[in-house]
């Protein structure tokens, strides 16, 4: 039936499209036509994109079988509709039409996986990657019939721990939980997106993921800004390599090696943040680490989301709507339900209705994250009153680095004294070194995982890595970006990559590299604005509505503009650039460098055959693996009795 309402209506726009031709003319040369055929796409697509946003909402918040079948069929709805959308957008002569016109109409023209043109095809793949987000989201790893959810259980274990083994049975079981069972969906989600890709004009999966970008060659301008960077991820490497040789030894780690993949704090080792207590460079001066705090102070979810929304009403931008507050999911529910824990914000394109679903932990990551969703929630709102197609980031990169830019000032301990969540503040170089080292060892360490996430899926997609190879390939780039090897020896028979979210549920990653060079340019833009002076990683915009203006007139302008006419609107440039990234982190750069010299450290990780040794096994026993005497004795009598 709703198939049926959807080709009913693109009926009448094609005799709307015929009403405006010019008889004769291969093509509709008429702009006029051309116009009334986007203002009626615009109000339906609200109403079908709305249907879709919904399903997926109510599937990721309640994963059952049905809720996904519901949502594969939305999806079936959706295709049809944006396949009839790109059908008669194709009817248009556009050389003559203003550049508005052609945009919209050329963004109606590539459709993702709705080109597919057999929707056997789009229900298989939208079957494969809803499996994937399945497996994921319910998977647990159990030890003697107790089992651990990845969030909150893994996660904690990962960030608190420093037992090498009980790291590593965390680390490991994921993997064989989640990743292994992933492999022949993957090779058949592979197959199926390069055909959606194909049918989009382009060679393979990752060309059309990197067309988003409407560049040259984005992988060449990657790799340019990442070798800017790369030395200092290499000092920080080596300076973290060190902190962690003196807790573990030289069994497990090597100076002049890779770093095991599993001590990080992390599960990817993408963020290590959770190193900061090991790592921190002047320990007993204040430090940023507010969870404590939040939890002294007896924070909830809903406080820690009334705290970031303060945030962005201070510079006036608008508050989070009621819809946000009814609807939203800012904790796992207690009811039973097995959720989509991995935090996301929703458009449901209706103009009125943004939602969070978010399994929140009471600590500063996840603060952090907060306000990084939140940022997604601001930018939805402010390009609301825009075409449906027209609302999206100016490119991806810049929809991530919104919230990420804004929590780069809530993170200043000026502002977390500000707002009671630190009760100190020191103004001296060390406070200072250990507070960029804190944000270092979230921005800093990312870089490079980032950068080879989408290297190994390009690389996957265009054939250069055969599915023979998948995870040989994965830890080959791991060790040549990260400097990290596998605590033990990975396989053909393990799947690593699905390990991680967005590799199992079809999310491209390098959009995060360019939210994080972007994200400091910003911020640069923003202080200035805010009348800021001194050190760039001294800023906080609070309660300045010119820095908030500033933001505004550029979130407001969605995807309508290029994003080098959106960056320049916030920035004053039209290219994306490190030096405001260097800028904020140089003092943290000559410090590394110093310290590094004077501990003799080798910089990067020439030694590529060391492995360290095996992990002994864990029983969650107790911290001691001496055997008690009762035992000895046992097995002594066992032993001269054979």
């Amino acid at each position: 039936m709703a198939l049926a309402k959807i080709s009913l209506a693109f009926i009448c726009f094609y005799l709307l499209v015929q009403k405006h031709a010019v008889r004769g003319q291969a093509l509709n040369s008429n702009e006029a036509g051309a116009r009334a055929f986007l203002n009626s796409f615009n109000e339906m697509a609200m109403e079908v994109y709305s249907a879709e946003a919904a399903a997926s909402w109510d599937y990721n918040t309640n994963l059952t079988d049905e809720n996904r079948e519901k949502y594969v069929q939305a999806s079936l709805v959706t295709a049809g509709f944006d396949q009839e959308a790109r059908q008669n957008a194709s009817t248009f002569d556009r050389t003559r039409f203003s550049a508005d016109t052609v945009r919209q109409l050329e963004k109606l023209l590539y459709i993702g996986d709705s080109a597919l043109e057999d929707d056997q095809d789009l229900m298989d793949l939208t079957n494969i990657i809803t499996k994937m987000d399945s497996r994921y989201s319910k998977g647990k790893v159990c030890l003697k019939k107790k089992c651990y959810n990845f969030e909150p259980d893994l996660v904690r274990i990962l960030a608190e721990s420093r037992n090498y083994a009980e790291l590593y049975w965390a680390w490991d079981g994921w993997r064989d939980e989640v990743g292994k069972p992933a492999r022949e969906d993957y090779k058949e989600y592979v197959r199926l997106k390069n055909k959606a890709a194909i049918a989009n004009d382009q060679s393979d999966a990752g060309a059309y993921w990197r067309s988003w970008y409407e560049v040259d060659d984005l992988k060449a301008d990657v790799l340019k800004l990442y070798n800017e960077l790369k030395p200092f991820y290499e000092q920080l490497h080596a300076y973290v390599r060190r902190k962690l040789y003196n807790v573990y030894g030289s069994k497990y780690i090597n100076l002049e090696g890779g770093i095991p993949a599993h001590i990080f704090g992390n599960m990817w080792a993408q963020e290590w943040q959770n190193l900061l207590d090991i790592c921190e460079p002047f320990p007993g001066k204040p430090s940023v680490d507010i969870t404590p705090s939040l939890k002294a102070k007896s924070y909830d979810a809903l406080r820690m989301f009334e705290e970031a929304d303060s945030f962005f009403t201070s510079i006036g931008l608008s508050p989070m709507p009621p819809e946000f507050w009814n609807h939203s999911m800012i904790e796992k529910p207690n009811d039973g339900r097995d959720v989509v824990c991995h935090a996301s914000a929703t458009d449901f394109l209706n103009q009125k209705d943004f939602r969070i679903s978010m399994c929140t932990d009471i600590n500063q990551i996840n603060f952090i994250t907060i306000h990084h969703e939140m940022g997604h929630i601001a930018y939805f709102m402010q390009y609301k009153d825009q075409p449906v197609i027209y609302r999206d980031g100016a490119n991806p990169g810049f929809h991530e680095a919104v919230g990420d830019a804004l929590a780069l000032s809530v993170l200043t301990p000026q502002h977390l004294h500000t707002v009671g969540l630190l009760d100190e503040i020191a103004n001296d170089t060390q406070a200072d070194i250990n507070y960029l080292m804190s944000v270092a060892l979230e921005k800093i360490s990312l870089l490079p995982w980032i950068v080879l996430v989408d290297l190994w899926r390009w690389d996957v997609f265009n054939g250069t890595i055969p599915d023979t190879e998948y995870n040989q390939a994965w830890w080959k780039l791991r060790m040549e970006y990260q400097g990290i090897v596998p605590p033990t020896e990975r396989s053909e028979m393990d799947f690593d990559p699905a390990s991680k979210y967005h590799i199992a549920v079809d999310v491209p990653y390098v959009r995060y590299f360019i939210a994080n060079i972007l994200q400091f340019q910003f911020h640069e833009a923003l202080c200035t604005a805010a009348g800021h002076t001194g050190p760039l990683h001294k800023c906080d915009i609070y309660q300045s509505t010119q820095a908030g203006t500033l933001l505004s007139n550029m979130l407001k302008l969605g995807s309508s503009v290029p994003w080098p006419v959106a960056m320049e609107k916030i920035t004053g440039q039209r290219q994306m650039s490190a030096k405001s990234l260097v800028k904020y982190f140089e003092p943290l750069m000559e410090f590394l460098e110093k310290e590094n010299a004077k501990s003799n450290e080798t910089i990067g990780w020439p030694n590529t055959e060391w492995k360290p040794e095996a992990p002994p096994a864990w029983t969650n026993s107790s911290a001691t693996t001496t055997m008690s005497l009762t035992m000895l004795l046992m097995c002594l009598f066992v032993f001269w009795n054979i």
